[in-house]
């Protein structure tokens, strides 16, 4: 029995060396979380380990991104929710974590990590490590997770494996890595075309160098004998049993009908009983009547939980300490829709149904805080970015949610007498000709460049800028780089408060009258600004309908008409040519409006607007 020694006698008593030596034998388990920068293959890997398995017999899967079955996660490409799957490899079970890389999605990395004893940190080969890519690690390596590297997409032109292979040797010097961690293997490959190597220049034909490499260098969960302890890191739903603890077991073992308490955050003890156990088993999850320590679980029957709680021994219960979350970086207005055309396209649209939705995402989206509004029928919802809320409204439009958002607000703080704000690190990759422009738009909004180095044909540019500047930023930027420059960014701290940044600099088009926008009424006022609405189109009085060429607003009549008359000359019946309007998307809507304006938000449109919208009100109190 490898791994024993006399000494364990005295820790774990006589009587208990025979349960030791089963449960050593029968822990063929690895928990391991994948972590890496968006967009770096993540999802990509976990399904080539998936069909590997042959848990699919499809070969048409590859590609299909099996995990990312969210509809938002498809069209976007990211992972937003963190997922448990299990793969079973040479009589092991590998428990697989895939994690959202965004820092936007700290809160769903950080309660993950807690499952896993190890990492693997996918790296691009031609990109290198990225910011997400040392947001994640650095949790990991707090955590003392042991890491194998995964040199990714080294079939693409112009990749350095060689290269990239140092860079994260570096950035983990740079996150203080124990001497264990920086012992790490590396494996190269591609998760695209299915294969995995210790030497890139020698492809082969699957991923078992990777799945050895894990069982070889993740270690297996530790055994701790004693009274059962899970602290719940995750949770689902289901509509026949309803809410869904899941977590790993980090002592005893936990039966089907077991009666246990329920530790909470604020200090309380519940008890309860264990209705069912669920394990993981591929990419379902199978019954079973006893889950033992290291395995990662779910859990049915335990009621009133959040994450973080622990679920532990009926007599003796003690909780396991909380999952601790970074700090909101931003707050936004969250309000019923009161336009003119509220109620015509959703079918949630009241104070009490938007407070009931905010109530349950609070329950397992630990980064989200929400209080009361100055009014009754809004909130303040506070998050890590424009992202993070973003997707919680896109999600809320989906479910046929009807609601109005307000313009994005940073976040500060005073800290030793001196006034501070977030302060993000930021990279920008574009074609060198573009480089001079990028620079200049970032430095305007107090980004303090860092870093630039040459990648190819590209350019990898690395900035510390305040949250409030990237407001906005995205959307400038990929216009004034013909949609060339990739743009990240995560949370570095709070910094002295860096000054006043230039806001938008040109004004709002805002309706007149509600009705319909006429093409001859738009052809009129071309010359006045850009549109943001279609000829045809349903517009009311307030609503915002383009951007202004000055930088005060103006009031316009969209839904003026030609008046008829028999006379005929000329030049004055000819075809109406509109330029093509700016649609936004959520982010950019949220990006783009002012502080005197609100997002209008459907199951079927975006659309811009004035908080008041009378015109007589807006100047009332503007003046």
């Amino acid at each position: 029995m490898r791994g024993f020694r006399v000494k364990h006698v005295a820790k774990i008593g006589q009587k208990s060396i025979y349960a030791y030596f089963c449960h050593r034998i029968m822990q063929k388990i690895r928990n391991i979380a994948i972590i890496a920068h968006v967009d770096h293959g993540k999802t990509t890997l976990v399904d080539r380990m998936i069909l590997q398995a042959k848990l699919f017999r499809d070969t048409e899967k590859v590609g299909e991104l099996i995990l990312d079955n969210n509809d938002l996660e498809r069209e976007r490409g990211i992972t937003i929710l963190a997922k448990n799957v299990s793969v079973p490899y040479k009589d092991y079970k590998i428990n697989i974590i895939d994690t959202p890389g965004h820092a936007d999605f700290g809160g769903e990395v950080e309660r993950v990590l807690n499952m896993a004893d190890g990492v693997l940190l996918l790296v691009d080969a031609f990109e290198g490590t990225m910011p997400q890519t040392r947001f994640v690690l650095k949790k990991a390596i707090e955590m003392g997770k042991k890491p194998v590297v995964v040199v990714n997409k080294v079939d693409k032109p112009n990749c350095r494996p060689d290269e990239v292979n140092e860079q994260v040797f570096e950035l983990m010097l740079n996150l203080e890595a124990t001497d264990d961690q920086l012992d790490y293997k590396t494996i190269f490959g591609s998760s695209k075309q299915g294969w995995m190597s210790k030497d890139w220049r020698k492809p082969t034909s699957d991923i078992t160098a990777l799945l050895d490499t894990i069982l070889e260098e993740i270690p297996e969960p530790p055994f701790v004998e004693g009274t059962p302890q899970m602290l719940i890191s995750s949770l689902e739903y289901s509509p026949y049993v309803g809410r869904i603890a899941v977590g790993r077991v980090t002592r005893g073992v936990l039966k089907t009908g077991m009666p246990v308490s329920l530790c909470k955050r604020d200090g309380s003890i519940e008890k309860t009983r264990i209705k069912d156990l669920m394990l993981f088993s591929g990419l379902e999850k199978s019954k079973a009547d006893e889950v033992k320590c290291g395995d990662i679980c779910a859990v049915v029957g335990v009621d009133g939980f959040e994450i973080g709680d622990t679920i532990a021994d009926y007599e003796n219960p003690e909780a396991l300490p909380p999952i601790a979350i970074d700090e909101p970086t931003m707050s936004m207005r969250f309000t019923i829709n009161d336009s003119p055309f509220f109620g015509k396209e959703g079918k949630f649209v009241t104070s009490r149904h938007l407070k009931e939705r905010l109530d349950r995402e609070l329950e397992k989206n630990l980064a989200l805080r929400v209080k009361d509004g100055a009014t009754a029928d809004s909130f303040i919802v506070y998050g890590r970015g424009v992202l993070h809320l973003s997707v919680l409204i896109e999600t809320m439009r989906r479910e046929g949610f009807e609601l109005q958002v307000g313009q994005p607000k940073v976040l500060d703080k005073t800290i030793n007498g001196v006034r501070c704000e977030p302060v993000e690190h930021l990279t920008i990759d574009l074609p060198e000709e573009m480089v001079g422009r990028a620079i200049e738009m970032t430095t305007r909004r107090k980004g303090a460049l860092l870093h630039m180095e040459h990648r190819g044909d590209r350019v990898h540019l690395d900035f510390d800028i305040p949250s409030r500047g990237i407001i906005g930023l995205r959307s400038n930027l990929l216009t004034a780089t013909q949609g060339e420059a990739v743009m990240s960014h995560r949370f570095k701290g709070y910094e002295p408060f860096k000054g006043e940044i230039e806001k938008r600099t040109n004004g709002s088009l805002v309706a007149l009258e509600t009705g319909i926008a006429i093409a001859y009424a738009m052809d009129k006022l071309q010359d006045r600004g850009s549109f943001f609405i279609n000829p045809g189109e349903d517009i009311y009085n307030g609503q915002i309908v383009g951007e202004n060429s000055r930088g005060d607003d103006m009031t316009i009549n969209l839904c003026k008409t030609k008046k008829l008359t028999n006379v005929r000359a000329s030049g004055t019946d000819d075809k109406v040519v509109l330029a093509p309007p700016k649609i936004f998307s959520l982010e950019e809507a949220l990006e783009y409006i002012q502080e005197d304006e609100l997002v209008e938000v459907t199951p079927k449109s975006i659309r811009l607007r004035k908080i008041y919208l009378d015109e007589n009100e807006r100047k009332r109190r503007k003046s």
